[in-house]
């Protein structure tokens, strides 16, 4: 990335964060849906022991389903508000798409700051590789955030926007949560995965941020 292209992606993250200061909904949308997915399933289990795999799964599905409620407004908030053929005019398309995409990723790890220490109070109970932990839910939740990104432009002006976008994602996404999943279950004290499952993770991660970069282009100037 050169230089004129970091300084216009600072611009752009410090303007979605004021931007996400005024209007807050996206936030506190995806933190309560996190939050009551966690106390149902808590309440439903009573206690009851997970196991690991289990476990690990469960902590995917509300991490992403959560992402769901809040990243496919990375370009809807823009369209409402009138600014978008601004942002196209005066906006690189590179600083804008490693602008947002830096942005989805600070508030999804905020989230999962959030909502981590919770779950595993709740219900998953000991962590046996914490470092690894911390790692697999960082390049996770990555991965979230540059095909959320990437999605979110494909389907700008859609009529049918959230359903598109969740369909176009969950293939997208998949090759992020299985090794997220095997990976979480070992460090809670399962089945040890594969170091190698962690390469591979951050691998399409850059796969994913790459392809994004060649592709918006397109997106950004066709559209």
């Amino acid at each position: 990335m050169n230089a004129s292209v970091w300084a216009g992606t600072k611009l752009v993250l410090l303007k979605e964060f004021r931007q996400g200061m005024r209007f807050k909904a996206s936030w506190a949308a995806m933190l309560m849906f996190a939050l009551t997915t966690l106390s149902c399933v808590s309440l439903a289990l009573q206690g009851a022991a997970l196991s690991p795999k289990l476990a690990a799964a469960l902590l995917w599905v509300i991490l992403f389903f959560a992402s769901m409620v809040g990243a496919d407004r990375v370009f809807l908030d823009e369209e409402a508000a009138g600014t978008l053929l601004a942002l196209r005019v005066y906006g690189g398309s590179q600083p804008v798409l490693f602008g947002k995409m830096l942005y989805t990723y600070l508030v999804l790890l905020a989230m999962g700051l959030f909502i981590l220490p919770l779950f595993l109070m709740l219900l998953a109970g000991n962590v046996a590789e914490p470092s690894l932990l911390v790692l697999t839910t960082a390049l996770g939740l990555l991965g979230v955030a540059a095909a959320g990104t990437l999605v979110a432009a494909l389907t700008i002006g859609s009529a049918v926007h959230g359903g598109l976008f969740s369909i176009l994602m969950l293939p997208v996404i998949l090759p992020v949560f299985l090794p997220a999943i095997s990976l979480t279950a070992g460090a809670l004290g399962g089945e040890a995965g594969s170091f190698s499952y962690l390469g591979g993770l951050a691998l399409y991660d850059m796969i994913l941020m790459v392809g994004a970069s060649l592709l918006f282009d397109y997106l950004w100037y066709e559209e």
